[in-house]
């Protein structure tokens, strides 16, 4: 088949999670024999270097440049219009015009667009009449707007519920230009299907690369716990800043020799601040952070906001070291409280839960085979593209029918 996929990040290096899945969907058609073409947006004329490291795993690349600033300025001038202000984000005059004379000229046989925000950008009346079109939702990101909307102070709120409502209207509407909707997770299918969504729905989990995320053979720290995501990130903050306020003093108390490490890129001014706190260390970005994981007795994500699969809890998993989280984060992740991780809602349950992996290295070794074995057989990408396969297969087949 000819592809053409659209994409709202260049996916090189698949380094954090808008990029992981993209990237993965991609190396995995172009390993089938199709011939397929992606079709981004970069912020800066690096970013669209990067796209560069795909030439191994697609035929071409369409990458345009939108500068930040012009993106906040798009951003900011939907806002009192029907239309979500994050699809100002992700538009591009150029790239849309591109894309137009791919679909009109390119006799693609599959359309695969990864993301609502960059959906706008395949228009029904120009959509070749006999490809098959199919959006990946990933993440509901009407329902990621919509916890901010809660944890966050006014004015924001009330941005983020408009933001929230005015998704929901578009992902609903938009849904009936593709003849496949996907998403990451049962649950952000269940979200998906309860906004009304008529066309044909299903999921395919997010993978690891058990290969390149594998147990270390060096000792670990005994008493180091580490937080593993991008720290310009919102619901990351959030997380890091309530364990070291509400967690962390309490968990000294009971092992003094406790040790916190954040490892992520772009701290905020505030991230960089809990650097100043006893036991605490900032790392900012690091070339490789599988060595920051391996050395960490356990990792923590304990999210209030988390839609998806998050994936550092998977890399956790699959090299080796156990994992205490949200029963939010847990919920993305196909793998079963207590026998494959840990999970805690209030303050005491996070120094219960680590505690109990920090004190007992039986308890630790337990949870880091089970965890592994679990994303082995749960979480790998050869098993998510193949259900992808049939997906596609599937719906290949239903459009026939229906010609």
């Amino acid at each position: 088949m000819k592809v053409l996929f659209i994409c709202h990040r260049v996916p090189f290096p698949p380094k954090r999670g808008g990029k992981i899945r993209p990237f993965n969907i991609i190396r995995h058609l172009t390993a089938q024999g199709h011939r397929v073409t992606v079709a981004s947006l970069a912020r800066t004329p690096e970013e669209r270097d990067e796209a560069a490291g795909l030439k191994d795993h697609c035929e071409r690349t369409i990458v345009e440049v939108v500068p930040s600033a012009a993106a906040w300025s798009r951003t900011v001038a939907y806002l009192p219009t029907l239309r979500p202000s994050s699809f100002g984000y992700f538009y591009s005059g150029a790239l849309a015009r591109q894309i137009d004379t791919e679909l009109k000229t390119g006799a693609y046989d599959l359309v695969f667009v990864h993301c609502s925000s960059v959906a706008p950008y395949v228009k029904p009346q120009v959509r070749p009449s006999g490809a098959v079109s199919i959006i990946d939702y990933g993440d509901m990101d009407s329902q990621k707007w919509r916890d901010y909307s809660t944890h966050k102070a006014f004015p924001w709120s009330a941005g983020y519920w408009l933001e929230a409502t005015k998704l929901e209207r578009v992902e609903r509407n938009l849904s009936s230009n593709f003849d496949l909707c996907t998403c990451t997770t049962r649950g952000e299918l269940d979200s998906l299907r309860e906004l009304g969504v008529t066309t044909p729905s299903d999921w395919f989990p997010n993978g690891v690369d058990a290969k390149f995320f594998a147990p270390s053979d060096e000792p670990y720290d005994k008493d180091l716990v580490v937080f593993v995501g991008r720290m310009d990130y919102y619901p990351n903050q959030q997380a890091v800043i309530d364990f070291c306020r509400d967690v962390l003093p309490r968990l000294a108390s009971r092992r003094p020799g406790v040790k916190f490490q954040i490892v992520g890129a772009d701290p905020s001014r505030e991230i960089m601040e809990l650097g100043k706190l006893a036991g605490v260390s900032v790392t900012g970005s690091v070339p490789d952070v599988r060595p920051y994981v391996t050395r960490a007795a356990l990792t923590i994500a304990p999210l209030q906001i988390a839609r998806g699969t998050q994936n550092k809890i998977l890399e956790s998993m699959a090299m080796g070291v156990p994992v205490v989280c949200s029963e939010r984060a847990s919920g993305g992740v196909d793998a079963l409280p207590e026998q494959h991780l840990l999970t805690a809602t209030t303050a005491d349950d996070y120094v219960n839960a680590i505690a109990r992996v920090l004190d007992s290295p039986a308890e630790r070794a337990r949870l880091a085979d089970a965890g592994r074995q679990r994303v082995l057989t749960q979480h790998s990408w050869p098993s998510s593209m193949q259900r992808l396969d049939g997906l596609i297969a599937t719906t290949i087949e239903r459009r026939k029918r229906a010609a």
